[in-house]
């Protein structure tokens, strides 16, 4: 192989390493370890579906890293099992509409926080409704008079935050802010 040949690899090697070290880098918006986000990137860039050992040889990690790894971005939605004849190992290929991962995780991270958050703002205002009508202290009672409209506030918030949730989820978001169709390098 020329040198120029040689070089022009290494070089297309590094902007790929580059990039999947970004991926890595935002996947802990949500939540998850750089390991993991390196995974994604190499499952991403590869033009086939890799099995556990493929992984651990591109990412010198042990096979039960990759197989957690796997399982993680499996959950997010991210990677999904593949087949290919007379190959009897998993193997494994990226989910590579990011607008469809995204839409899935975010949902299902940000609907559940907003569910708890729901449920801690009623139980807070079923105690201080308790603690109201129970104390004689007329300044407290006023100021449980104002955290509950607060906490209402909250409330409130929380639900618009449900109905937003769910057009993400829904795929409604598209409609709104529409994806930019690209196909192999070609936007459309």
């Amino acid at each position: 192989m020329p040198e120029q040949v040689n070089q022009d690899w290494v070089k297309y090697q590094n902007t790929i390493e580059q990039f999947i070290q970004v991926i890595a880098k935002n996947m802990s918006l949500y939540g998850v370890t750089p390991s993991i986000g390196r995974l994604y990137g190499v499952l991403y860039f590869a033009e086939e579906a890799m099995t556990l050992d493929n992984m651990r040889e591109a990412l010198e990690m042990s096979k039960t890293s990759m197989s957690t790894g796997v399982r993680t971005l499996s959950d997010m939605k991210m990677v999904e099992p593949s087949f290919k004849k007379g190959i009897r190992k998993d193997l494994y290929k990226s989910e590579e509409d990011w607008y469809k991962s995204f839409t899935s995780l975010f949902g299902s991270r940000w609907r559940h926080h907003t569910e708890t958050n729901i449920e801690e703002a009623d139980e807070a205002i079923q105690e201080l409704l308790n603690l109201r009508e129970h104390t004689t202290d007329e300044s407290l009672k006023e100021k449980i008079e104002m955290d509950i409209e607060r906490l209402e506030y909250a409330q409130d918030y929380y639900r618009w935050l449900m109905r937003f949730i769910y057009v993400v989820e829904s795929g409604e978001i598209f409609e709104y802010v529409p994806k930019i169709k690209q196909t192999r390098g070609k936007k459309q």
